[in-house]
């Protein structure tokens, strides 16, 4: 267990939570983390101090803060801290979203940027990830066929990446393997500042092990948000139907084309990462120099974490409810110049923002269209939040699911 004293955010340098392993009193960071901490925030202020273990580490819990972070100090924190724990999935700290910042990390965003995270190449992953909303929707028919009466599923999540062994590292390089060949593996890419890297297996490993940690499990998470708040909100869903019904008809599937012309769908997204942004405390950074944030002294090492959770319920922001799911706070323009960082900001930003959007677009598009839903038990999800890096649900959601009358043949001809 933990104990703690903050001292108050008045003096000349950053308060110090100094955590100590004791029998008693209860923990003062309790799980889930971003919770504990948005709590200490309102306690001791938008900017703290701690140590995590043996590692001092910072806390910034407002969006003026954030914002000095990633723009003042952008390259101060563009670095990340290294956790040996981590080392068999990150590929000893290797990947895109865990490597020191440097020329490596730069060579890697490149080739992910322009080769795998454009929007020419998001556009052309599209029909994929239409064919297989289309298959997500014909399985899911005929289980609603096969169970009458009863149709509970589970909300699907495809392209799960799960656990954190060695298996999952060695597919992921097997599969490097194979789409890169012995003729690509000495292939070079040279940096904007002339110098040469080698795009190897190794190199198209740690990518592609990237993008499956990186965007499939805070993808699927999201959407499973999304579901939950509909399920709990039914006339947001119904309203959310009416619209697609409007814009898109009752005699085909909602396509990737479609989702930037429903407005409404795209605010229900917006509020669910405002309310569960998939990573709540945003991916570690380190300071790799003195700096100052809020006017206190940050020293080098010192392991930086942002609460996008508490930024993004802000009562100052986001009004006197803004724990409350409502997606019209989007509409026509009304959360402009409003702060949200679900993907971070500056340097390290995620960069699969657009296609983790079109994706989350086109599964909740797919699952409003063709279903009508409903909770197990008529009553209320419950919206327990459970531990981990990224956000998930404490329960796996399971909700009914009934083929819309409107869309039956449709479904049929899947």
């Amino acid at each position: 267990m933990l104990l703690g004293q903050i001292q108050g955010g008045s003096g000349p340098t950053l308060s110090t939570l100094w955590l100590r392993q004791c029998r008693s009193p209860p923990p003062l960071l309790e799980k889930p983390i971003h919770t504990a901490l948005s709590r200490l925030a309102k306690q001791y202020g938008p900017v703290f101090s701690l140590h995590m273990g043996s590692r001092p580490a910072v806390v910034v819990s407002s969006a003026d803060l954030a914002r000095e972070c990633f723009t003042e100090h952008d390259v101060t924190f563009a670095t990340r801290p290294r956790f040996p724990t981590f080392d068999l999935v990150s590929f000893s700290g290797t990947t895109l979203p865990t490597s020191r910042y440097g020329p490596y990390w730069r060579n890697l965003r490149r080739v992910a940027t322009m080769h795998l995270l454009s929007a020419h190449r998001v556009t052309c992953m599209l029909p994929v990830v239409s064919a297989e909303m289309r298959a997500m929707a014909q399985r899911m028919y005929r289980s609603s066929r096969a169970a009458p009466g009863h149709g509970a599923v589970d909300v699907p999540r495809h392209a799960t990446w799960r656990g954190a062994g060695g298996a999952e590292a060695e597919a992921v390089r097997a599969l490097a393997q194979r789409t890169d060949g012995d003729h690509r593996a000495d292939k070079v890419i040279c940096d904007n500042n002339a110098h040469a890297h080698q795009l190897t297996v190794s190199s198209v490993s740690v990518i592609l092990q990237s993008m499956f940690t990186g965007g499939a499990e805070t993808t699927a998470t999201t959407a499973e948000w999304a579901m939950s708040l509909l399920l709990n909100h039914p006339e947001v869903l119904k309203k959310a139907q009416a619209e697609i019904d409007a814009s898109v008809g009752t005699s085909r599937l909602v396509t990737a084309a479609d989702v930037p012309r429903l407005a409404y769908l795209h605010c229900i997204i917006s509020e669910t990462l405002r309310l569960y942004p998939a990573v709540p405390t945003l991916v570690p950074h380190e300071s790799s120099a003195d700096c100052k944030v809020g006017g206190y002294d940050v020293p080098r090492g010192t392991m930086l974490l942002v609460n996008a959770y508490a930024i993004h319920r802000d009562p100052a922001a986001w009004g006197p409810d803004p724990d409350a799911f409502r997606p019209e706070r989007f509409e026509g323009g009304k959360a402009e110049g409003k702060f949200m960082i679900t993907f971070g900001m500056g340097r390290r930003k995620c960069p699969g923002e657009t296609l983790a959007l079109r994706t989350v677009g086109m599964v909740l598009g797919t699952l409003i269209q063709y279903f009508d839903w409903d909770t197990v038990d008529g009553g209320n999800v419950d919206m327990a939040e459970g531990v981990g890096i990224t956000l998930p649900r404490a329960v796996p959601l399971e909700a009914m699911c009934t083929p819309r009358q409107t869309m039956l043949g449709v479904l049929r001809d899947l």
